[in-house]
């Protein structure tokens, strides 16, 4: 299991525009790595254009930002082209990496249970050691918070 202040667990993941991403070849950079739902639903979007509006200020800070679910590259490429995303969207349609880092939970909705992404948010440092996690966000400011924890790493 992940834990602040662990070494964050390694992972190589396929990205949008049939690319590839792995924690090891991000040694050097912080890493924002966040996770969601699912690919063009109102708060995945909204989040992801959070980040998109906020990318200069981490490239200012020289933190590379995922985001990953376990929707399908060309998902992935429609949504990044859709919303005009211009950061790293892995695709985890195995799981692997949502197991890893805990974010695969039990969810309920309308009485109904179900296996779902719970939205997290890991920042990781230039040495790969996991330095704050956020479980459970909510949208609303998340991407600041996100942002001056970043600044003060």
């Amino acid at each position: 299991m992940v834990a602040v202040g662990k070494k964050a667990p390694d992972f190589t993941m396929a990205t949008d525009g049939a690319g590839k991403v792995s924690l090891k070849d991000l040694k050097g950079k912080k890493v924002v790595l966040y996770f969601y739902p699912k690919d063009d639903t109102p708060g995945c979007t909204k989040e992801a254009c959070g980040f998109r509006d906020s990318l200069p200020d981490f490239s200012g800070v020289d933190a590379e930002i995922i985001g990953v679910s376990k929707d399908s590259i060309a998902k992935h490429d429609k949504f990044k082209a859709k919303y005009e995303l211009p950061f790293t969207l892995a695709s985890d349609e195995d799981g692997a990496v949502c197991e890893a880092y805990g974010t695969w939970v039990e969810k309920s909705m309308y009485g109904r249970k179900y296996m779902g992404i719970d939205r997290a948010t890991f920042l990781i440092d230039e040495k790969g050691v996991l330095q704050r996690e956020w479980r459970k966000v909510k949208v609303k400011g998340h991407v600041e918070e996100v942002l001056d924890a970043v600044k003060a790493l």
